[in-house]
């Protein structure tokens, strides 16, 4: 398999810095498959004060976090390293996305809806091609 597509929800300080790090960021659909090599859509958390979508990168670095001992049920979590590629150009956050709540609709808005915003929680998440495709169209 080639490189995959992902999207981080993260604190994002600066959207446009250069290079962003993302120590043991918790992931689900998919999302602890990140590699060095993936596409990575970057979404400042607006649970932190972002905007939504900031900002497309390359994945340079990931590494597993190792589990704690003792703990029966943990999430995966992942540091990634992610070299900037583009900025977006047109806004998407929580308040374009939330419309689209027909979970089952198959469309790509809902798919981030779902993934992001279902659980407000910050989060690394694989993307279908369809989804990558859409979020193309922001930069």
């Amino acid at each position: 398999m080639g490189p995959m597509t992902f999207a981080i929800k993260a604190e994002i300080r600066d959207p446009q810095a250069a290079r962003f790090d993302f120590p043991a960021q918790k992931t689900m659909y998919g999302g602890k498959r990140i590699a060095a090599g993936d596409v990575v859509y970057l979404f400042a958390s607006e649970n932190e004060g972002g905007a939504g979508l900031v900002a497309r990168g390359v994945v340079t670095a990931a590494e597993a976090t190792p589990r704690q001992p003792g703990i029966e049920r943990q999430t995966p979590r992942v540091s990634v390293r992610v070299q900037r590629t583009a900025l977006a150009t047109r806004r998407l956050g929580r308040a374009e996305l939330k419309p689209f709540a027909d979970w089952g609709d198959g469309r790509p808005e809902t798919e981030l809806n779902f993934k992001f915003y279902r659980q407000a929680t910050d989060k690394i998440v694989g993307l279908s091609p369809a989804a990558a495709a859409f979020l193309d169209n922001f930069f």
